[in-house]
């Protein structure tokens, strides 16, 4: 399906299941978008765009810095945060078989890890849209990283002390739990924080009597028809792959290769490693009505607003991420990040629309004096990219998705 190219890039156009007219699928406008986002600084690009019946794939640029080994389209990825959405689809489908309320306190079926007033407050909802009012345990698991935006207060030392190191869940919700409460539980606007998915893991495997990746495998991923999409079992990617190098706003430089690492310090909610034709099958086959009913996938674009973790304010539902381009409509996904990657996947509700995308540097902005990362050229590319993938039109303004 993919046809060779020059090693900096590779690109295909090939014909899908579906009809309908074709537009927007410019292979010459995304190859040169593609190009862009490398030419900006990012070693190593790859993509899928679905339009009406129509895929492209390509790739930009280099997996492997020092042996030059070029990126190509069915690569794997560490897709971080975009797991989030697998997990509360898990969650959703529990729900429509009556094991789980969304509205019911956590403390009902996890007494023992959520006692007290906290249990009886934060609701399963609470926990999907992160108004939980839980901290971020990444601080107190990275503890040369808790000075966070604070720069010359940091250093990359227990990035690498944690390289092979196995927490389990509970011991990273206990940070979690411990640290100071972010706001009051469906308090306004949330902040984002992974505990709350490694607490709905602890959820799925109490109302299934499995482990939350097992079930998410037979139900979510088995049920999307995914091929290449896993949790690992190990520090290493199985299959061909890149190079994942974290820059982390520009306190490693250069860069530093994180690829093999034990990724329990995510847990259930951003380990997951895909494919970008995995990742639009995956969406696709959820706003399709094949992953929840449309009643579910109702409630999980139910939005408000969340500080993301980079500062940012973004409108967060059930594990999905609203994405508004002017002009051009309304898309859904995720984005996500672990120690060197970045991947990005939306779609326009009808499902005409489509792009995941994946880069193999993570966090290349640099920290400003106001403490919030400053627009890099990467930036911008990545939003024409996107706004040529969604919209097909050069002239259509995209907010940042990241």
């Amino acid at each position: 399906m993919v046809t060779a190219v020059p090693a900096t890039s590779e690109t295909a156009v090939v014909r899908a299941a579906a009809t309908g007219s074709v537009t927007g699928v410019d292979p010459a406008r995304l190859k040169s978008a593609l190009d862009d986002v490398h030419r900006a600084g990012m070693p190593g690009v790859f993509a899928e765009v679905r339009s009406d019946g129509r895929v492209w794939r390509g790739a930009s640029g280099v997996a492997d810095l020092e042996t030059g080994r070029p990126v190509t389209p069915g690569m794997l990825q560490r897709v971080g945060s975009l797991a989030k959405t697998f997990v509360a689809a898990a969650v959703l489908q529990q729900v429509e078989r009556g094991r789980v309320e969304l509205d019911a306190p956590i403390g009902r079926y996890l007494p023992h890890l959520m006692p007290g007033e906290r249990g009886r407050k934060v609701t399963v909802r609470m926990l999907l849209n992160h108004t939980s009012g839980i901290a971020e345990y990444l601080g107190y698991a990275f503890p040369s990283l808790q000075r966070f935006p604070s720069l010359p207060d940091m250093s990359p030392k227990s990035l690498d002390d944690n390289r092979f190191k196995r927490f389990t869940p509970v011991e990273l919700i206990g940070m979690g739990l411990r640290a100071p409460a972010v706001g009051e539980p469906g308090g306004s606007p949330g902040v984002y924080a992974n505990t709350n998915y490694l607490i709905l893991g602890e959820l799925l495997e109490k109302v299934t009597g499995t482990t939350a990746e097992t079930y998410i495998t037979q139900n979510v991923i088995r049920r999307a028809g995914l091929r290449h999409t896993m949790f690992p079992a190990g520090p290493r990617v199985d299959g061909p792959h890149p190079r994942m190098y974290e820059a982390f706003f520009g306190l490693i430089d250069p860069p530093r290769d994180y690829s093999v690492y034990d990724m329990s310090w995510t847990g259930i909610g951003a380990s997951l490693v895909s494919t970008m034709e995995d990742l639009n099958r995956f969406y696709g086959k959820l706003f399709d009505g094949k992953i929840v009913k449309p009643s579910s996938l109702a409630q999980m674009r139910r939005t408000g607003p969340v500080i993301s973790q980079s500062g940012q304010m973004i409108s967060y539902g059930l594990g999905l991420h609203e994405l508004q381009i002017p002009g051009c409509g309304t898309f859904w996904g995720n984005d996500g990040t672990v120690w060197g990657a970045e991947t990005q996947s939306w779609i326009r509700a009808d499902g005409r629309r489509q792009i995941s995308v994946a880069m193999n540097l993570a966090r290349w902005n640099t920290i400003g004096s106001s403490g919030q990362p400053q627009r890099h050229p990467i930036d911008d590319a990545l939003t024409a990219l996107k706004r040529q993938a969604l919209c097909g039109d050069e002239d259509a303004p995209a907010e940042n998705a990241s």
